[in-house]
């Protein structure tokens, strides 16, 4: 089935496209909804919720720019919807929450689930900070926008997400177990 064959059968309500549709976007979406939530479970649940709008949405695609991109967008919004339900996006480090111990050195590579596990440890608005940023691609004005949160406050949680991720790279800080 073609993009636009799946579109137009979804904005029918069609139920072999809408699971078409799933089976297409759901794997590289959960890794979306995973970077911003700490488990699995809120991740599928910030999934299934985000399919939800795509479904009850889709006549409001526009076709402008790739739907790929219009479903991550929900996603998206629909992690960070769940995040501010749950934690605070304005976390600070306690210090029980950090431990010195050794770690994996700089230059070490790190493969996909090492680096998200690493993700996972930010503190919330940390998290969402960093992967809009640097991984999503947002402005600073953009996610401030979609945090209600100044620019300010998106550049200082980026600075501090990068400069912890390189604590815990370099092994001068880990999270305790």
């Amino acid at each position: 089935m073609t993009e636009q064959e799946l579109i137009a059968g979804c904005q029918k309500a069609d139920s072999k496209a809408q699971k078409c549709l799933y089976e297409r976007f759901a794997s590289p979406m959960y890794g979306v909804c995973l970077r911003y939530l700490k488990n699995q479970m809120d991740a599928e649940d910030a999934l299934l919720n985000g399919f939800m709008k795509v479904y009850q949405n889709i006549d409001k695609f526009e076709g402008k720019g790739s739907f790929e991109g219009w479903v991550r967008r929900i996603m998206v919004n629909e992690a960070l919807g769940f995040l501010r339900k749950k934690e605070s996006l304005y976390l600070s480090i306690e210090d029980d929450h950090v431990q010195v111990a050794g770690g994996p050195s700089a230059d070490h590579d790190l493969a996909e689930g090492e680096l998200l596990e690493l993700l996972r440890t930010l503190p919330a608005g940390y998290r969402a900070v960093f992967n809009l940023y640097a991984i999503e691609g947002y402005s600073h004005k953009e996610i401030a926008d979609m945090l209600n949160i100044t620019e300010g406050t998106s550049k200082s949680q980026l600075s501090k997400a990068r400069a912890m991720l390189q604590r815990r790279l370099t092994g001068k800080e880990a999270v305790a177990s």
